[in-house]
């Protein structure tokens, strides 16, 4: 997905309309891949956000303030995108954090193959084009180096600014 984000940036950048795999990304395609690079940061904010906004969610919660929403946060994302640790004051083990990071972990994991399911059909349903000069050869150390940076700038913006709101929220406090 990746590397459709990068052929996407790249066409923009040059103007021209992206192509993959002599197949066009077009509007639908952008759909899909938007969607299915937020479904794990939206699964973890409403998680992270009920689990806050409700008095089971608050219970476990070892540390007050920012540190506590670090806690939580931490612990959606772990469950969203890896294996579901938590930092040492959350209590997890309750029946509210196993029930909802279990939610969170089978919704951000399956969620997503919906859209690569639709973003191959697609495709497939697609005539091959005709590879051109203006084509972006996806062979080269600088396709390498576009999709290295769209994985670090779609990883920083979905993930850090909420993970710096603890750190900031006690400094600050």
């Amino acid at each position: 997905m990746m590397s459709f984000v990068a052929v996407f940036l790249a066409g923009l950048m040059v103007g021209r309309t992206p192509e993959f795999i002599r197949k066009t990304i077009g509007i639908r395609e952008i759909r899909f891949i938007a969607l299915y690079v937020l479904v794990t940061p939206a699964v973890t904010l409403v998680g992270a956000g009920l689990a806050i906004a409700l008095p089971a969610g608050r219970t476990a919660i070892g540390n007050s303030g920012a540190h506590g929403l670090s806690e939580v946060l931490y612990a959606f994302t772990s469950s969203a995108n890896s294996n579901g640790s938590a930092f040492g004051g959350l209590s997890g083990n309750t029946n509210f954090y196993n029930i909802a990071l279990a939610i969170a972990m089978l919704l951000a994991r399956y969620i997503p193959i919906i859209f690569v399911l639709a973003l191959a059909g697609s495709f497939a349903s697609q005539r091959h084009g005709v590879t051109t000069a203006g084509t972006l050869r996806t062979n080269g150390p600088m396709f390498v180096m576009l999709v290295i940076g769209a994985v670090l700038l779609i990883g920083a913006l979905e993930f850090l600014p909420a993970l710096a709101l603890g750190p900031l929220g006690e400094g600050l406090h």
